[in-house]
């Protein structure tokens, strides 16, 4: 995906106190002190016992083609401040003309458990740089673990039933689509019906017919025997356009058709109504006609609850398609990440090994305490492979990880991973894993 999206450069993909802030380093000479900031949520969006992280390939890709184009300090240069004098003086403008980024940005694999307070993303740096890069990585980064950590509450409900995200025409936007696709993939969905999504991340692209395609025709029984002619290797009815009974009794006349033909009738699909009655007698017209591979799909408005309530109540479901909730989190519409600095050395003493700085943000709030130092997080695991406790520790201060365990935080050539999360025990807690300070 690296550069896929992003041909153009998005330095300006930032707030306009970032590039003030870079100034004014620049102005005071101390824009390449070297510095470390983490990227980290306090809180976990939804009732879940870890987030998955999402969003680092997209990094990727802004870090490769990171630049200030000729466009972009024209722009710059006509900002004013209050006094009406340009807010940049020229040659701030040439330094940024010419910048090269030299951070070394190391992060968490994508379909990774995560916790609060644990670095996702470790950025150290010249200062300036570091800064300049905080709000298109929270943009990121915090936009696709929600998402994707919706999409992993969504399949465990499922129970192991394949869930495919519906949720384009939902989006915000179209990047938003895109994301959201790409997040729900990685946060365990095992298709899209995002067709561009699928063609830039190679996702399993779903999908068959809507009621338009049903109410152009005369009749119900017409409308299917034309989309299995067209389509015959396709063939997942929607058949709540009128009478949802009906509907699956003219799919069974058309899947008998399409046997004589060689070909089968892969589902139906409920999109109203109370789909777990429905469903249940959906499935029993079914078997009795012999269709008994024929998969229902259900979809209508689905999350996490709606699906737990739905087969507790022993909903015969196969599939399910969830759009809007997953796409916009509907529940809770942000992660609320947050980029802070944590260590700086003046960069004419770093090569001398000159001690850290280490840097805490203090609040009233215990939360909103950052954890100084150079962190890393070791995960530790029980003899049968399942994590038992992260430790966070300062590399500065322990240049070996206090426990034998996997590093989290990677460098980004090794960040390139596009596969379902499938989590080996973490969403099957109902409980986080504990967190210790080193």
């Amino acid at each position: 995906m690296t550069n896929m999206l992003y041909r153009e450069s998005l330095g300006l993909l930032t707030d306009l106190y970032q590039l003030t802030m870079a100034y004014g380093y620049w102005k005071q000479g101390r824009h390449e002190n070297e510095a470390v900031f983490h990227l980290f949520f306090r809180k976990l969006p939804f009732d879940v016992p870890c987030a998955i992280a999402c969003g680092t390939e997209y990094v990727k890709g802004v870090l490769e083609s990171f630049r200030f184009e000729s466009s972009d300090l024209v722009y710059l240069g006509e900002m004013l401040g209050n006094d009406g004098a340009p807010l940049f003086e020229r040659e701030f403008l040439d330094y940024l003309g010419g910048l090269q980024l030299t951070c070394d940005v190391d992060a968490v694999l994508e379909g990774e458990a995560v916790f609060p307070h644990e670095p996702m993303v470790r950025v150290r740096g010249p200062l300036l740089q570091c800064q300049l890069l905080e709000t298109a990585l929270l943009n990121m980064i915090n936009f696709q673990t929600l998402i994707a950590t919706k999409a992993a509450e969504i399949c465990a409900a499922a129970g192991g039933d394949p869930v495919l995200e519906f949720g384009l025409r939902r989006a915000q936007g179209i990047d938003g689509g895109l994301a959201a696709s790409r997040a729900a993939y990685i946060g365990g969905c095992t298709g899209t019906s995002n067709v561009l999504a699928g063609k830039l991340f190679d996702i399993p692209v779903k999908g068959t017919h809507a009621h338009s395609w049903v109410m152009s025709f005369d009749d119900e029984l017409a409308a299917f025997r034309a989309y299995a002619d067209a389509i015959p290797n396709n063939c997942t009815f929607l058949v709540d356009t009128y009478d949802t009974i009906e509907g699956v009794r003219n799919a069974i006349i058309v899947g008998n058709e399409m046997k004589k033909n060689g070909n089968r009738l892969a589902g139906i699909r409920l999109d109203s109504g109370n789909l777990a009655d429905l469903s249940i007698q959906v499935r029993e017209l079914l078997d009795e006609a012999g269709f008994t591979d024929t998969e229902i799909v259900a979809s209508n408005d689905l999350d996490a609850e709606t699906i737990r309530q739905l087969k507790e109540l022993g909903a015969m479901i196969d599939v399910w398609g969830v759009g809007t909730r997953l796409v916009t989190a509907y529940d809770r519409p942000a992660l609320g990440g947050v980029y802070k600095l944590a260590a700086i050395r003046d960069h004419a003493d770093a090569g001398a090994g000159a001690d850290w700085q280490w840097k805490v943000k203090l609040s009233n709030e215990p939360a909103k305490v950052s954890i100084p130092g150079i962190q890393q997080v070791v995960r530790r695991l029980d003899a049968e492979g399942i994590p038992i406790e992260d430790v966070i520790y300062c590399e500065a201060l322990n240049p070996d990880a206090p426990y034998a365990g996997e590093k989290l935080l990677h460098p980004p050539h090794l960040l390139s991973r596009l596969s379902p999360w499938r989590n080996h025990c973490c969403f099957h807690w109902r409980r986080q894993l504990p967190r210790r300070k080193s």
